[in-house]
């Protein structure tokens, strides 16, 4: 029935109310557009409707197209029309070309199709929080309802640029301030708003404003060439340029050839890269994403629900400390901020409020939130404010010993109720709670620096930790916006485990030979963002030992143990004297002879003769197969987790679908074989998992479950 995916209302101001209802986002479908059109004409047949106002069913416009969709249309499961061509019949010729005015009445979302509808009415009217934008890039496809023509028009070529290739999603009060939407009001009041400014413009009392014939916004040929070529230049830099520069191309030739023009292209650029293997790679990404919080501990106990935290302590105001805690005060969380002593807690403070500045650089805080919400963290020097805390995060830094101390005097400070998480990196928690009694209360809560900008969440339990501390540190992170992966106890967990591989694999081929900086070249080309050494020197020396020490302590068989007997020389892997920017050190090459001599490796001419390919597989594949490893041990429940936790915690392409896509892509026989071949050649380092193993023996991906 056509009410399943949209209804019309006219009411007696002669405005007919159109809602989306497609719980919970609203996501458009092929259905919801027929169903769309049909009330298109219905309205325009109509004597009693003047104007028309497009909305969302529960505070929501529209999420936009349904990802689902278009992953079985990739799949071949789902037949459909070409969908650009079929955007610019609908959307151009139903909304903009009306011969009665439509505008939409945004809330909560307009996010891709659902922004590129609501602009192709002539207003739109929304709310101060709505989150807006249009996200397509990051499924590996530019929008492909008119987005890339109508966006330029009504915030201006430079900042629809940005928006577009940056995936921003930016609330409805900046929408507002760039000409986006037209007016900004409170929820109760937006339908009644709408539908007035409606009949105003059907009445002449406003504007009738087609986008794409909107000028005012645009500029001269000449200043649009050297924005397109500055932003071209900027693209290039990156490993993955077909899709920014494709999109760029779509977005100039609206601009120079005319808008019709520009749409066609759009359609046709966006059927192509629908079915390109980047898109399906960013689509798995979407969907793993999505799946992360489906694991045992949660799914065999469905009837947990997260309990309210109200209050959270952090302890530790170093970098780490301070990030964490100005995440959780953007959420609306009030936090306690414990150090040692006064001059530590003031710098921590100090660092959380230079956050919160940034941010209002970056265009997401105003100067009055920037008050409120530095209001939400209170400084300590001792326990007692812990009595009605709902969650600690430890983010101390210092020994197992150290962390045990903390737990135990935890114990007698904070409420039965409250969870302790630690955001140690690599440390077994079993340890670090062996002095405690609450040792159900104890999670590990691992968070990558920045804290208050990167996004993954690694959250770890042991065989002891509550079901219900998983569900309510699992709640926290959706609610500070992280994507959490759950993941089993074990020193290293998942990043790390997959991550130290990686690194000695690079250390080994340096010992024997290979040059620092031509690996960490090869890793930026394939699509890293810095490679293992220029990561190492932004982790700091004695904190990547630190984690290798960790490891090699816990699995010796599976390490090739190189640094443990370097120097520190107080120096990086890089020179920063130019503006921080890293650059090749001269002196590098002298000091790693030097550890060369003393680790007793030889160079090998076939190692310092790697092809880029052949780098990039020696690093990656150790790393793969230790991956099989924490797959076979169940310290993580499915491979997709790894996924994520590669590409938001190690840096890995998204566009190469994650660590364990990118290597079913390759076939676990193909990463055996050279991992087989490079044992009998160098070391045991190189051995491949029985996981691996037994999924080439029986030509499976890595991620069938046997």
């Amino acid at each position: 029935m056509d009410n399943v995916w949209t209804k019309m209302e006219v009411g007696c101001d002669g405005v007919a109310v159109i809602t989306i209802v497609h719980p919970p986002i609203n996501s458009l479908s092929f259905e919801i557009m027929e169903s769309l059109k049909k009330h298109y004409k219905e309205a325009m047949g109509r004597d009693d409707v003047k104007a028309i106002v497009l909305t969302g069913a529960d505070g929501k416009l529209s999420g936009g197209f349904d990802i689902g969709i278009l992953n079985g249309i990739q799949e071949g499961k789902i037949e459909q029309p070409e969908l650009g061509y079929l955007a610019i019949d609908l959307i151009t010729g139903t909304f903009e070309d009306a011969s009665k005015p439509w505008v939409s009445a945004i809330d909560g979302i307009a996010i891709g199709g659902g922004l590129e509808i609501s602009m192709a009415c002539h207003a739109r009217i929304c709310t101060s929080t709505a989150d807006i934008g249009l996200p397509e890039l990051t499924v590996g496809i530019i929008p492909g309802f008119g987005g890339t023509q109508r966006l330029p028009r009504l915030v201006g070529l430079t900042k629809a640029l940005e928006m577009i290739l940056m995936s921003k999603i930016i609330k409805g009060n900046e929408a507002h301030r760039l000409g986006l939407v037209d007016a900004i009001v409170p929820p109760n009041e937006l339908l009644d708003t709408a539908r007035r400014w409606a009949l105003d413009i059907a009445e002449c009392r406003r504007p009738w404003i087609r986008t794409l014939h909107k000028s005012d916004k645009l500029v001269t040929f000449e200043k649009a060439r050297e924005i397109f070529k500055s932003v071209r230049a900027q693209a290039k830099q990156g490993a993955y340029i077909q899709l920014p520069l494709e999109c760029i191309d779509v977005i100039e030739e609206g601009i120079l050839a005319g808008p019709l023009a520009g749409l066609r292209k759009e359609a046709h650029c966006f059927q192509k890269l629908l079915f390109s293997s980047q898109s399906k790679n960013l689509v798995h990404v979407y969907f793993a994403q999505q799946e992360t919080l489906n694991v045992p501990v949660i799914n065999n106990h469905l009837g947990l629900v997260p309990r309210k935290i109200k209050k959270v302590a952090v302890l530790g105001g170093g970098l780490m400390g301070s990030g964490i805690a100005t995440a959780l005060i953007l959420s609306n969380f009030p936090v306690i901020l414990k150090e040692v002593d006064g001059n530590l807690l003031k710098g921590g403070l100090d660092r959380v409020q230079a956050n919160l500045q940034s941010s209002i650089k970056d265009g997401k805080l105003n100067p009055e939130e920037f008050n409120k919400t530095f209001s939400l963290i209170t400084g300590a020097l001792d326990y007692e404010g812990f009595k009605d805390v709902d969650m600690v995060i430890e983010a101390i830094s210092g020994n197992i010993s150290s962390k045990q101390q903390v737990f135990a005097v935890l114990e007698k400070y904070c409420p039965s109720h409250c969870v302790f998480a630690t955001n140690t990196s690599a440390i077994d928690l079993n340890l670090i709670g062996a002095k405690t009694k609450s040792q159900d209360r104890i999670i590990g809560s691992h968070f990558f620096g920045p804290a208050h900008i990167l996004p993954l969440l690694e959250i770890v339990h042991t065989q002891k930790t509550s079901p219900q501390v998983v569900v309510d540190l699992a709640d926290v992170g959706r609610k500070i916006q992280k994507t959490p992966i759950i993941v089993g106890n074990c020193t290293g967990f998942a990043v790390n485990r997959m991550f130290i591989p990686y690194t000695q694999s690079a250390l080994y081929l340096v010992y024997h030979g290979l040059d620092v900086y031509n690996i960490d070249n090869a890793i930026t080309n394939f699509g890293m963002k810095m490679g293992p050494f220029r990561l190492v020197d932004l982790l700091g020396f004695d904190d990547a030992v630190a984690i290798i020490d960790h490891f090699l302590q816990s699995f010796p068989e599976k390490c090739y143990n190189s640094m443990r007997t370097g120097e520190a020389t107080g120096k990086g892997i890089y020179s920063y004297e130019d503006n921080l920017k890293a650059n090749p050190d001269p002196q590098i090459h002298k000091y790693i002879e030097k550890l060369r001599n003393i680790s007793g490796a030889k160079h090998d001419p076939e190692i310092m003769k790697l092809s880029e390919k052949d780098i990039v597989e020696m690093l990656f594949f150790p790393a793969i197969n230790e991956a099989c490893r924490v797959l076979d041990e169940g310290i993580a429940s499915k491979a997709s987790d790894l996924d994520i936790a590669s590409i938001m915690g190690m840096g890995f392409p998204a566009f190469s679908g994650g660590a364990m896509f990118w290597a079913d892509s390759l076939g676990a026989n193909y990463i055996y074989t050279r991992l087989e071949t490079w044992t009998k050649k160098y070391c045991d380092f190189f051995k491949p998992s029985s996981y691996l193993a037994e999924r080439a023996a029986n030509g499976l991906p890595l991620s069938a479950r046997v």
